[in-house]
């Protein structure tokens, strides 16, 4: 039986690209999504989005019923800017790979709560990897073949690059040494299994290289659409959360006010105090919080200086950050970034 409990989301795009693949391998897959339980009217509609775990149950009878060993890595084939949703295109008009590498673990909510995107950067080089929050090792293994040659075919497709220099899979490699050769067309590069976690390994002399097609002032009009999106998949949460989910799109430069994160959500500022209050916090504790959750993951995975991730975090002057990173943690950033 399909357990739908709990607030993980896929997107409907994301579900879509799955179905298109299906359809090349020659399945029917509406008696599937019946059987899951999934509308095909909300198909029809790319800003939708459905549970995870039908999403994850629906992988399952898809790869069954195709009988392809390598289904999700077949279906990154069809991967298109809208199979990110809002996501894809402001990976698009983002100035470097490293931007967009700050900007995928913050956004990726948008397209679902599937897995989440880490970068770390130690050697030369920085892994992009991402964890599967699927249960089922079947379709945990298809789906992290999937984000990652989505990844590779995204980025060779629509950024005109090839950010990749070798691919990490956690799992086996595949019983027939036959379907190496597909891994080989769809990455183009070494391709190595039972790794300590599945990734993208590039070098970091990539990450600064200028990406032509970036456009800042469509990214900030691509930022404002994603406000709007990650408050209506938020508005079940807490509000602590929704607040943090709005900061988190909005927090440059110039930190919103709580009038102004209340005037998104809907209500007045009285509200949102109150609502806050029964939670057990305040806006201005939400606020340090998601500042000091972003500080630490610039500091230790990305090459930012310490000017550049206070103008991240909304704060007018860098020597503000200095001063609240060392009353959050006891120490300034410059010596945490030394020691990650």
């Amino acid at each position: 039986m399909l357990n739908t409990s709990g607030d993980s989301l896929a997107s409907v795009p994301a579900i879509n690209q799955y179905l298109k693949s299906a359809q090349a391998c020659g399945v029917d897959y509406f008696p599937l999504l019946e059987q899951v339980g999934i509308d095909v009217e909300i198909l029809a509609d790319n800003n939708k989005h459905i549970p995870a775990a039908a999403m994850e149950y629906l992988l399952e009878l898809l790869i069954d019923a195709s009988g392809d060993q390598c289904f999700g890595l077949h279906a990154s084939r069809f991967i298109e800017p809208w199979s990110y949703s809002v996501l894809g295109y402001i990976c698009m008009n983002c100035s470097t790979l490293r931007m967009i590498q700050a900007k995928i673990p913050i956004y990726e909510k948008i397209v679902g709560d599937m897995g989440v995107t880490n970068v770390t950067v130690a050697g030369g080089f920085a892994l992009q990897s991402w964890h599967c929050k699927f249960d089922s090792p079947q379709a945990k293994r298809h789906e992290v073949e999937h984000v990652l040659g989505s990844w590779v075919t995204y980025a060779r497709n629509f950024l005109n690059f090839e950010p990749h220099d070798e691919v990490w899979l956690e799992h086996e490699p595949p019983t027939d040494p036959a379907l190496l050769t597909d891994y080989a067309e769809v990455f183009g590069c070494e391709v190595l299994f039972n790794q300590p976690s599945s990734g993208l390994r590039i070098r970091e002399s990539k990450l600064d290289m200028p990406l032509p097609q970036a456009n800042e002032k469509l990214l900030e009009m691509l930022l404002e659409h994603a406000t709007v999106l990650l408050a209506e998949i938020t508005q079940h949460q807490l509000v602590s959360d929704q607040v943090k989910s709005l900061l988190r799109l909005m927090l440059k430069q110039q930190t919103p006010s709580s009038a102004v994160i209340a005037e998104k959500l809907g209500i007045s500022s009285r509200t949102l105090q109150r609502k806050l209050g029964e939670e057990g916090t305040h806006y201005k504790d939400v606020l340090n919080e998601l500042r000091l959750e972003l500080a630490l993951y610039y500091l230790k995975n990305t090459q930012l200086n310490l000017e550049s991730i206070a103008y991240e975090l909304g704060y007018a002057e860098a020597r503000s950050f200095y001063r609240s990173f060392k009353q959050w943690t006891g120490r300034t950033a410059g010596s945490y970034r030394s020691d990650h």
